[in-house]
């Protein structure tokens, strides 16, 4: 297991994965955590623009994408906690910008200590999803969020 920790986040990855707590890249410099069982490229986009096109068919990737605190009281964000556990069903390959064969994605907005975020989650193969969300689970059940640390 390996511990990524940062911006009040923090994530236990199992053996094999690669992952990261870096800001994002826009102007608010948000906390995004991004988590795959492949290797991750060194330049990514915010939601894992090069990382979900290279993704393979045994493999995952998440990406806990956080938005502006005063976003956690809105609508879009009404659900309290993390959305675990993260239903099968809920897997699309139309929630994916750009549909490639055999992934589906799922996409969900929630509250959680007082924050605000999305998480997205892609697998490589829709027709292996319960095997694939499984591994997703693992990681995400081991998230723990504490108060936004935003530096300079």
């Amino acid at each position: 297991m390996a511990h990524l920790s940062g911006h009040g986040l923090s994530v236990e990855l199992p053996r094999g994965w690669d992952g990261s707590i870096t800001r994002r890249s826009d102007a608010l410099a948000l906390p995004v955590l991004h988590a795959s069982s492949m290797p991750l490229p060194p330049e990514r986009g915010d939601s894992g623009g090069r990382v979900v096109e290279n993704l393979g068919w045994g493999e995952v990737f998440l990406c806990l994408l956080e938005h502006e605190p005063s976003c956690a009281g809105t609508a879009l964000f009404a659900s309290n906690g993390l959305p675990l556990p993260l239903s099968t069903d809920w897997f699309s390959p139309r929630v994916l910008q750009g549909m490639r064969p055999a992934q589906s994605g799922v996409q969900r907005f929630f509250a959680l200590q007082g924050r605000a975020f999305c998480l997205f989650v892609v697998v490589g193969e829709h027709a292996r999803r319960h095997r694939l969300v499984l591994a997703a689970e693992r990681v995400l059940s081991s998230l723990v969020v504490g108060p936004l640390e935003l530096q300079p």
